[in-house]
């Protein structure tokens, strides 16, 4: 009697040890991560003295008030918008951009006005911008 064992099947590679290992790295890596949070920005904001430097002769003072009116020099701007401030601005400073220039801006005014007047001031090349503000009292 003749018993034949050729099998024609080809043979297959069992999957499932490897597919364990690679389960468990994942597990392990997953488990080991830390996360930082990184939400938060650290940031260190400048002193102010008291103490102001002798104000010169050729300043703006631009002024903005809680409804978001602009005034240069204590003068109310006819039309509230970027391309009159900047005329202004070329009428009072003339080719002068080294002028200093002031900003004050009511605590309840709306943050876009004071963003556009320092947009408009940072086009037309102005460098000696100041922000007034006040001491917090205790």
């Amino acid at each position: 009697m003749k018993f034949s064992t050729d099998d024609h099947q080809p043979s297959r590679l069992n999957l499932t040890s490897l597919i364990d290992v690679v389960f468990l790295l994942l597990i392990f890596f997953m488990v080991s991560t830390t996360f930082e949070k990184q939400a938060k920005l650290k940031i260190e904001l400048p002193e102010a003295s008291q103490q102001s430097s002798a104000a010169e002769s050729q300043s703006i003072t631009i002024t903005i008030n809680a409804k978001g009116t602009y005034y240069i020099n204590e003068r109310e701007l006819s039309v509230q918008d970027a391309q009159t401030l900047q005329k202004q601005l070329q009428k009072e400073a003339g080719d002068d951009r080294d002028m200093k220039v002031l900003v004050k801006a009511d605590a309840n005014a709306s943050h876009k006005y004071v963003v556009t007047v320092l947009d408009v001031l940072g086009q037309m090349g102005f460098t000696g911008i100041a922000i007034a503000t006040t001491e917090a009292q205790p």
